[in-house]
Protein backbone atom coordinates (compact mmCIF):
# COMPACT_ATOMS: atom_id res chain seq x y z
CA UNK A 1 0.00 0.00 0.00
CA UNK A 2 1.04 3.31 -0.80
CA UNK A 3 1.83 5.97 1.53
CA UNK A 4 1.43 9.91 0.82
CA UNK A 5 5.55 10.44 1.31
CA UNK A 6 6.19 7.29 -1.36
CA UNK A 7 3.48 9.35 -3.80
CA UNK A 8 5.42 12.49 -3.15
CA UNK A 9 8.86 10.58 -3.58
CA UNK A 10 7.89 9.86 -7.11
CA UNK A 11 6.82 12.80 -8.34
CA UNK A 12 10.01 14.28 -7.21
CA UNK A 13 12.07 10.83 -9.20
CA UNK A 14 10.01 12.75 -12.62
CA UNK A 15 11.67 15.93 -11.53
CA UNK A 16 8.46 17.60 -11.53
CA UNK A 17 9.04 20.79 -9.16
CA UNK A 18 7.20 22.63 -6.43
CA UNK A 19 6.31 25.53 -8.60
CA UNK A 20 5.44 23.45 -11.61
CA UNK A 21 1.99 23.73 -13.56
CA UNK A 22 0.87 20.31 -13.92
CA UNK A 23 -2.44 18.68 -15.55
CA UNK A 24 -3.43 15.63 -14.59
CA UNK A 25 -5.02 13.05 -16.54
CA UNK A 26 -5.91 10.19 -14.17
CA UNK A 27 -7.08 6.22 -13.74
CA UNK A 28 -7.69 5.95 -9.59
CA UNK A 29 -7.94 2.01 -10.23
CA UNK A 30 -4.34 1.48 -12.00
CA UNK A 31 -2.46 3.84 -9.32
CA UNK A 32 -3.36 0.39 -6.95
CA UNK A 33 -4.10 0.81 -3.22
CA UNK A 34 -3.21 4.00 -1.43
CA UNK A 35 -2.97 4.43 2.21
CA UNK A 36 -6.39 6.92 2.29
CA UNK A 37 -7.17 6.32 -1.11
CA UNK A 38 -8.08 8.88 -3.86
CA UNK A 39 -8.33 12.11 -1.15
CA UNK A 40 -4.39 10.86 -0.31
CA UNK A 41 -3.81 10.96 -3.96
CA UNK A 42 -5.26 14.99 -4.24
CA UNK A 43 -3.64 15.98 -0.81
CA UNK A 44 -0.23 14.52 -2.31
CA UNK A 45 -0.59 16.85 -5.47
CA UNK A 46 -1.55 19.68 -3.55
CA UNK A 47 1.19 19.63 -1.05
CA UNK A 48 3.90 19.00 -3.40
CA UNK A 49 2.49 21.86 -5.90
CA UNK A 50 2.32 23.87 -3.24
CA UNK A 51 3.66 27.00 -4.92
CA UNK A 52 2.81 25.71 -8.38
CA UNK A 53 -0.56 25.15 -10.43
CA UNK A 54 -2.47 21.87 -9.91
CA UNK A 55 -5.24 20.99 -12.50
CA UNK A 56 -7.26 18.39 -13.46
CA UNK A 57 -10.04 17.80 -16.36
CA UNK A 58 -13.73 18.70 -15.25
CA UNK A 59 -15.24 17.70 -18.56
CA UNK A 60 -19.39 17.10 -18.70
CA UNK A 61 -18.99 16.51 -22.44
CA UNK A 62 -20.66 12.59 -21.35
CA UNK A 63 -24.03 14.33 -20.79
CA UNK A 64 -24.38 17.95 -21.76
CA UNK A 65 -25.97 18.52 -24.62
CA UNK A 66 -28.64 19.21 -26.32
CA UNK A 67 -31.06 17.38 -23.81
CA UNK A 68 -28.91 19.00 -20.78
CA UNK A 69 -28.14 22.03 -21.79
CA UNK A 70 -27.77 24.01 -18.58
CA UNK A 71 -24.25 23.89 -16.83
CA UNK A 72 -24.03 24.64 -13.23
CA UNK A 73 -20.23 24.21 -12.20
CA UNK A 74 -20.84 23.94 -8.51
CA UNK A 75 -23.15 21.34 -9.26
CA UNK A 76 -22.34 19.58 -12.55
CA UNK A 77 -20.01 16.24 -12.08
CA UNK A 78 -17.25 15.53 -13.95
CA UNK A 79 -17.34 12.66 -16.18
CA UNK A 80 -13.77 11.82 -16.27
CA UNK A 81 -13.41 9.81 -13.04
CA UNK A 82 -12.72 10.33 -9.01
CA UNK A 83 -10.22 12.03 -8.56
CA UNK A 84 -11.33 15.18 -10.41
CA UNK A 85 -14.73 14.56 -9.12
CA UNK A 86 -13.75 14.78 -5.32
CA UNK A 87 -10.75 17.86 -6.17
CA UNK A 88 -13.70 19.69 -7.18
CA UNK A 89 -15.26 19.92 -3.71
CA UNK A 90 -11.50 21.19 -2.15
CA UNK A 91 -12.03 24.28 -0.56
CA UNK A 92 -10.07 27.10 -2.80
CA UNK A 93 -10.19 24.76 -5.92
CA UNK A 94 -11.69 26.67 -9.35
CA UNK A 95 -13.40 25.71 -11.98
CA UNK A 96 -13.48 27.17 -15.52
CA UNK A 97 -16.84 27.84 -17.07
CA UNK A 98 -16.92 25.71 -20.32
CA UNK A 99 -19.76 23.83 -20.43
CA UNK A 100 -18.31 20.45 -22.31
CA UNK A 101 -14.80 20.59 -21.16
CA UNK A 102 -13.92 22.71 -17.98
CA UNK A 103 -10.85 22.17 -15.52
CA UNK A 104 -10.48 22.45 -12.06
CA UNK A 105 -7.90 24.19 -10.79
CA UNK A 106 -5.96 25.01 -7.56
CA UNK A 107 -3.13 27.42 -6.87
CA UNK A 108 -1.92 31.35 -6.47
CA UNK A 109 -2.73 31.34 -10.34
CA UNK A 110 -5.75 29.42 -10.60
CA UNK A 111 -8.76 31.86 -10.64
CA UNK A 112 -6.71 33.93 -13.09
CA UNK A 113 -5.92 31.28 -15.43
CA UNK A 114 -9.98 29.04 -15.59
CA UNK A 115 -11.14 32.99 -16.30
CA UNK A 116 -12.93 33.44 -19.65
CA UNK A 117 -13.79 29.71 -20.40
CA UNK A 118 -17.71 30.72 -21.03
CA UNK A 119 -16.74 32.64 -24.02
CA UNK A 120 -14.94 29.94 -26.14
CA UNK A 121 -16.84 28.60 -29.20
CA UNK A 122 -15.57 25.44 -29.66
CA UNK A 123 -13.94 22.41 -26.66
CA UNK A 124 -10.68 23.15 -26.81
CA UNK A 125 -10.26 26.77 -28.23
CA UNK A 126 -6.77 28.46 -28.95
CA UNK A 127 -6.16 30.75 -26.34
CA UNK A 128 -8.44 28.88 -24.06
CA UNK A 129 -7.24 26.92 -21.16
CA UNK A 130 -5.92 23.94 -22.75
CA UNK A 131 -4.19 26.06 -25.38
CA UNK A 132 -2.30 27.89 -22.47
CA UNK A 133 -0.70 24.80 -21.16
CA UNK A 134 2.01 25.50 -23.53
CA UNK A 135 2.25 29.28 -23.05
CA UNK A 136 2.72 28.51 -19.05
CA UNK A 137 5.15 25.77 -19.44
CA UNK A 138 3.03 23.06 -18.23
CA UNK A 139 3.53 19.39 -17.30
CA UNK A 140 0.94 16.96 -18.30
CA UNK A 141 0.41 13.32 -16.20
CA UNK A 142 -0.71 10.85 -17.72
CA UNK A 143 -1.38 8.26 -15.04
CA UNK A 144 -2.37 5.05 -15.73
CA UNK A 145 -4.03 6.33 -18.88
CA UNK A 146 -2.60 6.86 -22.29
CA UNK A 147 -3.02 10.06 -25.08
CA UNK A 148 -6.37 9.17 -25.72
CA UNK A 149 -6.97 10.65 -23.10
CA UNK A 150 -4.83 13.52 -23.57
CA UNK A 151 -7.07 16.63 -23.63
CA UNK A 152 -4.65 19.06 -25.04
CA UNK A 153 -3.99 16.81 -28.04
CA UNK A 154 -7.59 18.57 -29.03
CA UNK A 155 -5.84 22.15 -28.55
CA UNK A 156 -3.42 21.33 -30.38
CA UNK A 157 -6.02 20.24 -33.65
CA UNK A 158 -7.85 23.63 -33.05
CA UNK A 159 -4.71 25.93 -33.26
CA UNK A 160 -3.41 23.70 -36.70
CA UNK A 161 -6.99 23.98 -37.98
CA UNK A 162 -7.21 20.29 -38.14
CA UNK A 163 -10.41 19.63 -40.47
CA UNK A 164 -13.39 17.60 -39.52
CA UNK A 165 -13.81 18.07 -36.25
CA UNK A 166 -16.69 19.78 -35.03
CA UNK A 167 -20.42 19.23 -35.89
CA UNK A 168 -21.73 21.60 -38.18
CA UNK A 169 -23.37 23.46 -36.11
CA UNK A 170 -23.24 24.69 -32.52
CA UNK A 171 -25.24 23.51 -29.38
CA UNK A 172 -27.15 26.48 -27.20
CA UNK A 173 -25.82 25.85 -23.74
CA UNK A 174 -26.42 28.38 -20.96
CA UNK A 175 -23.84 28.86 -18.11
CA UNK A 176 -24.61 29.44 -14.75
CA UNK A 177 -21.93 32.54 -13.90
CA UNK A 178 -20.53 33.54 -10.25
CA UNK A 179 -22.95 36.56 -9.63
CA UNK A 180 -25.76 33.70 -10.41
CA UNK A 181 -27.28 34.91 -13.71
CA UNK A 182 -27.35 33.16 -16.59
CA UNK A 183 -25.05 33.23 -19.87
CA UNK A 184 -25.83 31.39 -23.34
CA UNK A 185 -22.89 30.05 -25.04
CA UNK A 186 -22.93 28.33 -28.85
CA UNK A 187 -20.48 25.62 -28.65
CA UNK A 188 -19.46 22.95 -31.54
CA UNK A 189 -19.08 19.60 -29.86
CA UNK A 190 -16.45 17.17 -31.35
CA UNK A 191 -17.69 15.05 -34.46
CA UNK A 192 -15.67 13.77 -37.14
CA UNK A 193 -17.77 11.75 -39.95
CA UNK A 194 -15.20 8.64 -39.94
CA UNK A 195 -14.51 7.58 -36.25
CA UNK A 196 -17.20 7.86 -33.40
CA UNK A 197 -13.06 8.94 -30.74
CA UNK A 198 -11.21 11.27 -32.49
CA UNK A 199 -9.22 10.94 -29.53
CA UNK A 200 -8.43 7.39 -29.67
CA UNK A 201 -5.88 8.46 -32.61
CA UNK A 202 -3.89 10.08 -30.71
CA UNK A 203 -1.76 7.18 -29.70
CA UNK A 204 -0.52 7.01 -32.93
CA UNK A 205 1.92 10.06 -31.82
CA UNK A 206 3.21 7.61 -28.73
CA UNK A 207 6.45 7.11 -30.11
CA UNK A 208 7.09 9.91 -31.77
CA UNK A 209 6.77 11.97 -28.26
CA UNK A 210 9.11 9.46 -26.70
CA UNK A 211 11.41 9.47 -29.49
CA UNK A 212 11.55 13.71 -29.32
CA UNK A 213 12.09 14.09 -25.65
CA UNK A 214 8.37 15.46 -25.43
CA UNK A 215 7.28 12.65 -23.23
CA UNK A 216 8.94 10.14 -20.74
CA UNK A 217 7.50 6.97 -18.90
CA UNK A 218 7.10 7.13 -15.55
CA UNK A 219 5.54 5.54 -12.76
CA UNK A 220 2.74 7.03 -10.23
CA UNK A 221 1.47 4.34 -7.39
CA UNK A 222 1.98 1.23 -9.77
CA UNK A 223 0.60 3.21 -12.61
CA UNK A 224 2.14 3.26 -15.79
CA UNK A 225 2.24 6.43 -16.75
CA UNK A 226 3.57 9.47 -18.84
CA UNK A 227 4.94 12.89 -18.06
CA UNK A 228 4.79 15.28 -20.93
CA UNK A 229 5.62 18.64 -21.52
CA UNK A 230 2.81 20.70 -23.31
CA UNK A 231 5.08 23.10 -25.44
CA UNK A 232 6.87 20.02 -26.53
CA UNK A 233 3.67 18.07 -27.22
CA UNK A 234 2.54 21.07 -29.59
CA UNK A 235 6.30 21.54 -31.42
CA UNK A 236 6.28 17.35 -32.36
CA UNK A 237 2.79 17.25 -33.09
CA UNK A 238 2.90 20.44 -35.13
CA UNK A 239 5.91 19.21 -37.18
CA UNK A 240 4.03 15.60 -38.10
CA UNK A 241 0.65 17.33 -39.02
CA UNK A 242 2.80 19.95 -41.45
CA UNK A 243 2.79 17.10 -43.34
CA UNK A 244 -0.56 16.14 -43.89
CA UNK A 245 -2.97 17.32 -41.75
CA UNK A 246 -5.38 15.09 -40.99
CA UNK A 247 -3.03 11.68 -40.77
CA UNK A 248 -4.02 10.88 -37.53
CA UNK A 249 -7.70 10.05 -38.90
CA UNK A 250 -6.15 8.49 -42.24
CA UNK A 251 -3.36 7.03 -41.41
CA UNK A 252 -2.88 3.63 -39.75
CA UNK A 253 0.50 4.87 -38.55
CA UNK A 254 3.09 8.27 -38.72
CA UNK A 255 6.00 7.82 -41.10
CA UNK A 256 8.66 8.12 -38.45
CA UNK A 257 10.72 10.05 -40.87
CA UNK A 258 7.75 12.91 -39.80
CA UNK A 259 9.18 13.66 -36.48
CA UNK A 260 12.67 13.06 -36.92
Amino acid sequence: MYTKQDLAAQLQSMGILHTDAVMVHSSMKAVGEVEGGAETVIDVFLEYLRDGLFMTPAHTWAQMGEAHSYFDPKTEPACVGIIPNLFLKRPGVVRSLHPTHSIAASGAAAAEYVRGEENCATPCAPGGCWDRLRHIKAKILLVGVTHARNTFIHSIEEVLQVPERFTDNPVSFHVKLPDGSWKEALVYRHFNPHTAHISESFDKLQEAYYEAGAASKVFFGDAESILCDAQKLFDVTSRILSNELNCLIDRETIPEEWWR
